[in-house]
């Protein structure tokens, strides 16, 4: 893969090649045909774990310990053959080991007897419609009538194959597996929405079959909502459905690939105030523009210049006066946008008179790399398969009755230009939408069904949609060493499922090497490890030796019967393994200890042998140097020594070269915070400095009426005033607030963000099995005795709650290795109106919550005070 894949992505592409594993067994044994989906956020990067995917299926991967299906073949179908072209260019820009010439687009002049291995075919519905040239000649209706019968059909231009004939023959070949893809698999499926009946038929005859033509084996569905797949695949007759493959929303928002923040504006009062708001948009993506022009110039890097768009939804039927107008005021709020920087997409492919604007069109998917295009124009045809991360204001002119339109369309804008989030900056980590025609109430449904989801999405956790807010920037008031002990903060990262230590530490050393931290870091990383399996070689001996021994001798046992005495006996027998079946064994070793560490241990060990024995020919020293691999691979405690081993040279390497890491530009920076976060265990991460913050300053209620929001001075960011908008989910909360800014040695506080973001302090806790994160509620600043500036976890949490005892316990493991960090790690609880704290740095409390079997007695003992 071109991409490093995010943590979730491993771990549904792991599990979606379980399914096609399984889907393959049962096919191949059995005859048993099968249905799956891989079902994700729109944005979660679904093309390029398909991309993984497919890499695997055809050439199989170590990673995922998935052997290649040598006679797969894919049909990737959509309904749409401009999504079918976007598709294909992503998989192709996604993979490294996919050629663009196995990534086939079914023409009308195509015409094949089967379909070939090793590639994907990229079909429509257009194409198997009953006009197309692909299937005149093919009459389903008397299909089974003429089958068997010695009938010609003819073909169109005098083909000897129909598209469904070529299906058919390449699911009747036993050497070859056809699997179908169904993009936006709940397209065509049957619901009202869905298109023609003609589609929803071709969409069932593929995996159903028809006639002679029998049912597609596999079917996977990729989509972000697949219940009418489901509900399609149980009325499939035949097929077993395994348990789809579903992405959790929390860990897709948490990735950084989608923007945090999605900015609601609408009028305070009733009345035509379109105009105005466009002049608003119109300074909001100009601001943007300076915005990520300032940042590029920050990171030195002209590349993360993102040239963002604003976009004008438009209703089916427009009046192009009106159209005309609203360009007229944005050519006169912004006067340096070039008259050519304006395009549309609209079904009518020509362009379009608006006012005294001539606007050209422009294909969807051109529009993200079509950087010239600022202003676009646009109806309903963009809200699926189509998305642009640099589309950052939306100015929609659809009544409240359209949300529905409105929230598909936003749904396209919230991939993150960079595909990654701007660290401690919410302006660029949003998305801003403008309804001149919504009133409060109308907006208020927008904004729960794009957090909340609909009928056919989930909710989202961690998208933040905000009704007017305001930005809050760094506090002029807060001393400097405040935010030079905010920069000291540690955080913690989630553990990550099946991490893999040889593989974070050649990562690593890829990455130190092309920084010039350290210069052929990747030789010395082998070098380091091929002196481990040395030491694992004299360490283990023993057990080496008998693996060796397993892998260079082949027994088996020979059945004799005796036809005189009606007996039968067996004789065991050993056999010398030849080459083949010791590469076999070195193959799977490879992928026990690592492919390239497998490789480059074995040439070593070769170059060694050649040595000491001249009478070796250089064949047999490497076959000689791959069945020492092979014992290596099958003892155990050599791959957990190995991983132990390269766990403790990444460490020391992060460490050692950690300053140098800090004045990286943010993109490598996060580059080794995920090499970081790839352990097994939860690592000690920085919290970044924020520098943009969006906060709503009023309440709005069900109603739709408003009530602005408390304030408070003090805090590390603020409006222009000075004041940070305060919302207390409990009452003792803001007790907690107030007893803290009373103290004399008091300075600044900061509410740490409840959602995944750098400028965020984490800490891991288990729960019941599962590694979760906890962010404290603030971080308090005080001033000590000598002057320098503290800083303090006060975090209040209700003892009530289940997660109460995990939390704790995951803030005394933190405070065990980060306690000299803080003044105060604190944990308070409303206790029979009284407010108790537990403060972890103390020794004695930490190991009471470690033997603790609930909260409120910790609370309510001796280990706690009255706050």
């Amino acid at each position: 893969m071109k991409f490093t894949l995010k943590d979730y992505q491993v771990e549904a592409v792991g599990d979606v090649l379980a399914r096609l594993r399984k889907a393959r067994s049962y096919w191949t044994s059995e005859q048993d045909r099968v249905a799956f989906s891989l079902t994700a956020l729109t944005g979660a990067g679904k093309t390029v774990m398909a991309a993984a995917v497919l890499e695997a299926l055809f050439q199989g991967d170590d990673t995922f310990n998935f052997e290649a299906d040598e006679g797969a073949v894919v049909v990737w179908f959509s309904d749409d053959p401009a999504l079918n072209e976007q598709s294909r260019f992503r998989l192709w820009q996604a993979s490294d080991r996919l050629d663009y010439s196995d990534l086939v687009v079914v023409q009308n002049t195509f015409s094949r007897e089967k379909l070939q291995p090793g590639k994907v075919y990229f079909l429509n519905t257009q194409k198997l419609g009953k006009n197309s040239l692909l299937v005149r000649g093919h009459d389903f209706d008397s299909d089974e009538a003429k089958y068997g019968e010695p009938l010609i059909n003819l073909r169109p231009d005098s083909r000897s194959h129909t598209i469904w004939d070529t299906i058919q023959n390449t699911i009747e070949d036993p050497r070859l597996t056809l699997y179908l893809v169904l993009d936006e698999a709940h397209r065509g499926m049957g619901s009202a929405r869905a298109a023609t009946e003609e589609k929803q038929t071709i969409v069932k005859r593929l995996i159903n079959g028809q006639g002679s033509v029998p049912a597609i084996p596999i079917v996977l569905g990729i989509s972000a909502t697949v219940e009418r797949f489901d509900q399609a695949m149980k009325g499939s007759s035949d097929r077993i459905t395994l348990p789809n493959v579903v992405v959790d929303t929390a860990k897709v928002q948490d990735s950084g690939l989608l923007k945090d923040v999605i900015v609601l504006d609408v009028p305070d009062e009733v009345g035509v105030f379109d105009t105005v708001l466009v002049r608003r948009a119109t300074a909001k993506i100009r601001e943007s523009s300076l915005a990520w022009e300032e940042y590029s110039t920050e990171q030195d890097d002209s590349t993360l210049f993102v040239k963002p768009l604003m976009v004008l939804q438009v209703p089916n039927t427009p009046d192009p006066k009106e159209v005309g107008k609203v360009l007229d005021v944005v050519f006169a709020e912004w006067p340096e946008l070039g008259f050519d920087a304006v395009a549309h997409v609209f079904g009518d492919h020509s362009t379009q008179r608006f006012g005294s604007h001539d606007v050209p069109y422009i294909s969807p998917e051109r529009v993200q790399e079509s950087t010239w295009v600022r202003v676009l124009i646009a109806k309903d045809a963009i809200s699926t398969g189509w998305d642009c991360p640099r589309a950052e204001v939306m100015v929609s002119f659809r009544p409240a009755r359209d949300r529905t339109h409105i929230t598909q369309l936003l749904g396209r804008m919230v991939r993150t230009p960079l595909a990654r989030r701007i660290p401690g900056n919410d302006r660029l980590n949003s998305v801003d939408c403008l309804l001149p025609f919504f009133d409060a109430k109308a907006v208020t449904a927008v904004a729960s069904a794009l957090m909340n989801g609909d009928d056919d999405t989930e909710p989202v956790p961690g998208r933040r949609v905000l009704i007017d807010p305001a930005e809050m920037t760094p506090n002029p008031m807060v001393p400097e060493a405040v935010w030079e002990r905010f920069d000291l903060l540690p955080s913690q990262s989630l553990p990550r499922k099946g991490a893999k230590p040889v593989k974070r530490l050649t990562a690593l050393a890829q990455e130190l090497a092309f920084d010039g931290l350290l210069p052929e870091a990747g030789k010395l990383a082998h070098s380091e490890l091929h002196k481990v399996l040395d030491a694992a070689r004299a360490r283990y001996s023993d057990e080496i030796a008998a693996a060796f021994k397993s892998v260079y001798e082949v027994e088996g046992r020979t059945l004799l019967a005796d036809m005189n005495r009606g007996k039968t006996t067996f004789e065991q027998f050993v056999e010398e393994a030849d080459a083949e079946v010791i590469e076999d064994a070195y193959r799977r070793a490879a992928r026990v200890l690592s492919p390239d560490i497998a490789r480059t241990y074995a040439e070593a060990l070769a170059a060694r042998f050649e040595n000491e024995d001249d009478d070796d020919s250089e064949e047999d020293a490497l076959l000689d140097a791959h069945a020492q691999v092979a014992a290596l691979g099958l003892v155990a405690e050599v791959k957990e020594y190995l991983e132990a081993e390269a766990e403790k040279i990444a460490k020391a390497w992060l460490n050692e070269h950690r300053v140098s890491i800090k004045m990286l530009s943010h993109e490598r920076q996060g580059v080794y915070r995920e090499i970081k976060e790839m352990s097994t265990e939860p690592q000690d991460l920085g919290v970044v400095r924020p520098t943009s913050r969006m906060e709503n300053t009023k309440v709005r209620e069900a109603d739709g009426s408003e009530r602005p929001l408390p304030t408070r001075t003090r805090h590390l960011l603020c409006d222009q005033d000075g004041n940070f908008p305060f919302k207390s989910d409990s009452g003792w909360e803001t007790r907690v607030l107030d007893q803290e800014e009373e103290r004399n040695d008091f300075v600044a506080w900061y509410r740490n963000p409840p959602r995944s973001s750098q400028d965020s302090l984490a800490i891991a806790y288990e729960d019941g099995g599962r590694w979760k994160l906890m962010r404290p509620d603030f971080i308090i600043f005080n001033t000590l005795a000598d002057g320098s500036i503290s800083a303090s976890i006060v975090d209040p949490h209700g003892h009530q709650f289940s997660d109460a005892l995990p939390k704790l316990k995951g803030l005394a493991a933190f405070a065990e290795t980060q306690g000299a960090a803080f003044s105060r790690i604190e944990s308070v609880a409303e206790l029979d109106g009284r407010l108790r704290v537990l403060d972890l740095t103390s020794p004695s409390v930490r190991t009471a919550v470690r033997e603790a079997q609930d909260a409120e007695s910790l609370y309510a003992g001796a280990h706690a005070s009255n706050y």
